[in-house]
């Protein structure tokens, strides 16, 4: 039994809609497998997204910046949150995971530093949280980019990859089913289906997920 990698690209296009863009299955998560993915949606017509949105794999990440030049990069706030928290004490960090939470729900990116700032003047003399505070001060940046030129209505679309992520739960949820494949052409057609399926679901009756003005 051989365990392989499916990769997904689903976006929004001009009118609002969102749309299952793509399916690839590689040997593994790589660098040289998003290529291939993100040369694939090329060659179907796909130009350079105005924002991708993911995790931070690295080859993820150097796949974008070589594939999509120009287009900007948001790391999901849900897996940089859960970074940042699997660095903090379990018990007693109640407090400072809502300063953390807060970062991100701040009105606008001065605001967003401002409470970042004082997260960090909070809690930079324990130990406890060195860790944590190194991984929010690296990774800030990338996980702030939804404030950049986008209204506070469409920014709570864009911050996470958790539409997505509910896709991927449809995926294993049809596939654990059959657990092994005969080969990979065989669970390329079910999981084919499975997003065929799942997009008839998305934005019915001409709803728009994001309202462009």
């Amino acid at each position: 039994m051989v365990s392989k990698a499916v990769y997904i690209a689903l976006g929004v296009n001009y009118i609002g809609r969102r749309e299952i863009l793509g399916l690839h299955i590689g040997q593994r998560e790589s660098e040289e497998e998003w290529k291939a993915f993100f040369d694939s949606l090329k060659a179907r017509g796909v130009n350079a997204p105005k924002m991708i949105i993911s995790d931070a794999h690295e080859g993820l990440k150097a796949a974008i910046t070589e594939k999509f030049t120009g287009t900007s990069w948001q790391r999901c706030i849900a897996h940089f949150l859960r970074n940042i928290t699997s660095k903090m004490p379990r018990k007693g960090s109640e407090e400072a995971r809502n300063s953390l939470k807060a970062i991100f729900k701040a009105d606008d990116i001065d605001h967003a530093r401002q409470l970042r700032d004082l997260f960090f003047e909070q809690y930079q003399d324990d130990k406890k949280y060195e860790e944590a505070i190194k991984c929010l001060d690296e990774g800030f940046d990338d996980a702030t980019q939804f404030f950049i030129e986008h209204d506070a209505d469409i920014r709570k679309h864009i911050k996470t990859t958790n539409v997505l992520e509910r896709l991927n739960s449809e995926v294993k949820r049809r596939t654990r089913v059959i657990r092994i494949f005969p080969n990979t052409p065989s669970s390329f057609r079910l999981i084919g289906a499975v997003l065929m399926d799942y997009a008839e679901t998305l934005d019915q009756g001409g709803h728009k997920y994001i309202y462009f003005k």
